[in-house]
């Protein structure tokens, strides 16, 4: 043996590099035609700078910690133990465990043993250390094997990745158009904790998730993988609620898009761009947001046709002067085409797995065009407290699942009583400590504005629901008298509003 060192230690130092090179390629290939596996490197970093991460190095990386723990009974030889950094996407507190370098652990795929090992290299002359995964797998069914094995891995630490990551709430900064910051997002609403009607949670939850399964579906459709939400009903039903338990259920990012922060169309855009994948971006009020309705209306200096060409929209102003004053303000301002080019266009489609909600108290107040199939893809009507709403609500808050007295809800929201589940809960607060008397004080609320509103005969309206563009309709309460009742008062507030409103804007009313 020391022979045979000592004759390749001379061999290397007289044949050429060339043919050394050559030597230990066919020494390979001999010893990869022998053996029955095949080999597959997965380095740290692209190329030879270190600069550009490898996206399937760290799935793999997530795949073999899931792996690790959730088959404690077969740990590799030696482990890694680390804790995250206070700034990592990760949100646990939880020791993270690696593998160790240069050790391997075991795993199986429809049917097929697989082998992980780490390794770690230290290059020469340098502190830098160069990091791979190495998978070994049977070589016949290689070339089989290998692709859905990889999807595999990938699947399972995006799975990971996504619910184990810290989400964010952002919003528009006041001092840019273009800049958003943000805070950790912790709203602890979800779907359980939402009074909701079960055939409209069922719908929203079904709906939702199909929405974030349905990649391959949206891919092969040519669809942009998105959805619009329009959540409309009166203050203090959980639209914003919602909004949280359809984050916290997708674990998605929120965006709190500020419209009366925004400067101009191009602002607009560029906020767009700045959202992440799977992420909620919400524009609360659209309806006292802005003044976006007035590109189809008759402005003061004249009528304008959205027909008309250049030359006619001058000659309808008063002089020269007040259409360059005109064009110069919609220059300065986001404009319902600027809106619905950021929900429908071209820039709409810059990321994937995005869903646009809306709100607004009251819906007709928003153009129409806003609503249409491929903007606002679902309507969500949030209205007052049914009965089974007025029982989830006091068993949550109070811990009373049945009451004699509950028994009479019914016939008093039946009779005209409405109570939001803001109201609800209010009353429930005020008494949590003593059951009894919040539930009594629940049901004389209840029974007063049923006698309050069989005398007054207010406007009605319909019960909660869910709609899709794909061709279900409202159910139409009973209408009272036009401007009448609770809508035509926001309606009217709606309107002083706008007229009122400063630059810096206030939300909703």
């Amino acid at each position: 043996m020391w022979s045979l060192l000592g004759l390749l230690t001379i061999l290397q130092n007289v044949l050429p590099s060339q043919l050394l090179s050559l030597l230990n390629s066919l020494w390979q290939s001999l010893q990869d035609s022998l053996t029955p596996y095949s080999y597959f490197d997965v380095p740290e970093f692209l190329g030879s700078a270190s600069v550009e991460p490898n996206d399937l190095y760290r799935h793999v990386h997530l795949y073999l910690h899931q792996s690790v723990l959730s088959s404690p009974s077969l740990p590799p030889p030696r482990l890694t133990v680390s804790l995250p950094r206070s700034n990592s996407n990760l949100s646990s507190t939880s020791p993270s465990l690696s593998l160790s370098p240069n050790h391997s652990l075991d795993d199986t795929f429809n049917g097929h043993h697989l082998v992980w090992t780490l390794h770690a290299d230290t290059l020469q002359d340098s502190l830098e250390e160069r990091r791979s995964f190495s998978l070994r797998l049977p070589k016949r069914h290689a070339s089989t094997l290998l692709p859905a094995y990889l999807a595999h891995v990938s699947n399972s630490a995006d799975s990971l990745e996504r619910s184990s990551r810290t989400r964010r709430l952002h919003t528009n900064s006041q001092r840019g158009g273009g800049a958003w910051m943000s805070v950790p997002f912790r709203h602890p609403a979800t779907f359980d904790t939402l009074a909701l009607d079960p055939s409209v949670k069922s719908q929203l939850l079904a709906d939702l998730s199909a929405f974030s399964d349905g990649k391959e579906f949206y891919h092969r459709t040519g669809r942009p993988w998105k959805r619009g939400y329009l959540l409309h009903g009166p203050p203090g039903t959980g639209k914003s609620s919602l909004i949280a338990a359809m984050a916290n259920y997708l674990r998605y990012d929120v965006y709190d898009l500020e419209l009366t922060r925004v400067t101009s169309n191009s602002d607009l855009r560029e906020l767009l761009i700045q959202t992440t994948n799977r992420s909620v971006i919400v524009i609360e009020d659209i309806d006292c947001s802005l003044e976006l309705t007035g590109d189809r209306r008759n402005h003061q200096f004249g009528k304008v046709d959205k027909n008309m060409n250049k030359r006619q929209r001058v000659q309808s102003f008063d002089d020269d002067s007040d259409f360059e004053d005109y064009s110069r303000r919609d220059e300065g301002r986001v404009t319902l085409s600027g809106l619905l080019n950021f929900t429908d266009g071209l820039w709409s489609c810059c990321g994937e797995e995005r869903i646009i909600v809306f709100t607004t108290n009251f819906a007709d107040g928003i153009d129409p065009a806003l609503l249409r199939a491929g903007r606002m893809d679902v309507h969500v009507r949030l209205g007052h407290c049914g009965a089974h709403a007025v029982r989830e609500l006091v068993e949550r808050y109070v811990g009373v699942r049945e009451h004699h007295l509950l028994d009479n809800t019914e016939r008093y929201i039946q009779a005209g009583a409405e109570m939001t589940p803001a109201e609800v809960g209010e009353v429930l607060l005020r008494n949590r400590e003593v059951p009894e008397t919040a539930v009594r004080e629940l049901v004389a609320e209840l029974q007063r504005r049923a006698g309050a509103s069989g005398e007054e005969e207010d406007e009605g309206w319909e019960d909660s629901g869910a709609e899709s563009s794909e061709g279900s309709s409202e159910k139409k309460g009973k209408k009272g008298k036009p401007g009448s009742g609770w809508e035509g008062k926001v309606r009217f507030l709606g309107r002083l509003r706008s007229l009122t409103k400063s630059d810096s804007g206030r939300r909703g009313v």
